[in-house]
């Protein structure tokens, strides 16, 4: 069973996130919804989630705030921001301050549950728009690479489908292999680049020009 936490302070929309969850019959079990991150640390230590979905603007305690509390207590937890702004400072803080996946509220319903399943797999679901913003944000900050990380070409063609904002599971059907050989090489990516996520990984590949 995996926990999931949602805050959101869209009633309406709180409470039908809380039912797709419950109805969604792939193993997912919402622990409850709120409004605000104002009691964020006793929520996290009460009911140990194992996915946190985030809203970004939530009234007295927002998202930012809730995500930097997660980061420095239970850095484990991934956290999916759930929210209405797709503008590049908004993403780009997102990611910066540690989350593994940015998702816009008009996402479908199956993308949401997708996201939350790939993001427990130790994907960073994030939508092509997403990943392009991101791409430009963090090229404002490019440097030379020098150093030879030694990736083969496989794992070369991956990386640039995660730069791309493709899923484990796109890559996959793309490449014609199985998401189990993709987790093999992104564990692979992960290790040669000295990273521990998705983000990371894209982060550093743009920044340092690693697919050039």
């Amino acid at each position: 069973m995996i926990n999931v936490a949602i805050f959101e302070d869209n009633a309406l929309l709180r409470e039908q996130l809380i039912a797709l969850l419950e109805q969604t019959g792939k193993g997912l079990n919402c622990v409850g919804g709120w409004e605000n991150c104002l009691k964020i640390e006793k929520i996290m230590d009460f009911y140990r989630p194992d996915v946190v979905l985030m809203d970004i603007d939530m009234p007295e305690a927002n998202g930012f705030f809730g995500l930097k509390h997660i980061m420095e207590k239970q850095p484990g937890v991934p956290v999916i921001m759930l929210t209405v702004f797709e503008d590049d400072h908004h993403v780009f803080e997102s990611i910066c301050l540690g989350a593994k996946g940015y998702l816009l509220k008009k996402s479908s319903p199956e993308k949401i549950i997708e996201a939350i399943l790939d993001t427990v797999d130790g994907g960073s679901p994030m939508s092509p728009t997403i990943a392009r913003k991101m791409m430009r944000a963090f090229a404002a900050i490019r440097q030379v690479n020098t150093t030879d990380y030694k990736l083969t070409k496989r794992e070369k063609d991956i990386l640039q489908s995660l730069v791309d904002g493709n899923s484990y599971k796109m890559i996959a059907n793309n490449l014609e292999i199985s998401i189990n050989t993709v987790r093999q090489y992104i564990r692979s990516i992960y290790e040669k680049l000295q990273v521990h996520s998705m983000n990371e990984a894209v982060a550093k590949a743009i920044r340092l020009n690693v697919l050039s």
